[in-house]
Parts: structure tokens; C-alpha cells; sequence
């Protein structure tokens, strides 16, 4: 694949405030498939008894992963937005241990992108979750913002 895109994913999958402070770097593109990574820290536990990373780090790390399928199945950067996000979790993720998250967008319409995801340690065939995500994409083509709120042309005699 070649696209500007490919150049962005390290920047895109930590650049920002939010995931530089979560520790969230990029690992690798297989085709379709991107793969970030969220290590292991002490302040992103969730329950120190256990020593395990916090199930709301687990789904956002699902969420830009599933951003950064969006924008390689474009084969660009556009704003986007989460629209809908479920998030199975299978079992506790493992003690001291960093995530990867690996997504896919499997089908892009018009206005709404599709995207499966899984976080795990080793590999996705054990997963810790899953998620089922759709993004909202910029659908607005040419338009000029406000455009759909007058009355058709037809209708302005």
C-alpha cells in the first residue's frame, strides 16, 4: 500500500496529548490490519491488588486503533468520529504486562466507517477484548458548511 497515510501512523498513534500521556507508540501495518501498543506503568492499573492495566485504558487504546483503521482503509487523515463502540472483555489481561490492540476496518460507506478490534498480550487468537466500533466520517464532500439547512435551489423562486 502506498499512501501519505503510512508516513502519519507513528504521529497518529501517539501524537496526541491524550495517547502520548497513556505511552500508546505504534507497532506495525499487515495489510489492512494496524497495531499500536500501551505499556505497562503503574499510574494506568486499574486495581493495584492485581496489577493490571485499568479497563478503561484497554478501551481506548481499542478506540485509536480502531481510528487509525479508519484512516488506512481511506488511504488519508480526515476528522472522524466515534459513533458507537462495544467492547467485550474475555478475561483479565495479565498482571505487568503491556497491551497491543489491532484493528481492522472492514467495511467503509459513505459516511460511517466499520471496524473490528482486539487487545492482547501475546497474540489475537487470546484475546483480553474485543470490540465492534463505527465512525462517523466527513461526508460533507464540497458542501459549504450550513448548506443542508436552506430550502433546495428549486424552492427559492
Amino acid at each position: 500500500m502506498t499512501s501519505p497515510i503510512l508516513d502519519l501512523l507513528p504521529q497518529l498513534a501517539a501524537g496526541a496529548a491524550h495517547t502520548h500521556a497513556l505511552g500508546f507508540t505504534y507497532d506495525s501495518l499487515d495489510g489492512d490490519r494496524v497495531r499500536i501498543r500501551a505499556p505497562w506503568r503503574e499510574d494506568l492499573v486499574g486495581d493495584p491488588d492485581t496489577d493490571v492495566l485499568s479497563g478503561g485504558l484497554v478501551t481506548t487504546l481499542l478506540d485509536h486503533v480502531g481510528g487509525l483503521a479508519v484512516w488506512i482503509a481511506l488511504g488519508r487523515f480526515e476528522p472522524i468520529a466515534t459513533l458507537d463502540l462495544r467492547v467485550d472483555y474475555m478475561r483479565a489481561a495479565e498482571a505487568r504486562r503491556g497491551l497491543i490492540a489491532e484493528a481492522r476496518c472492514y467495511r467503509l460507506t459513505r459516511s460511517i466507517a466499520f471496524v473490528r478490534a482486539w487487545a492482547f498480550e501475546d497474540g489475537p487468537d487470546d484475546p483480553v477484548a474485543a470490540a465492534q466500533s463505527a465512525y462517523m466520517l466527513d461526508s460533507s464532500g464540497d458542501r459549504r458548511p450550513g448548506a443542508n439547512l436552506g430550502r433546495p435551489p428549486e424552492d427559492r423562486r
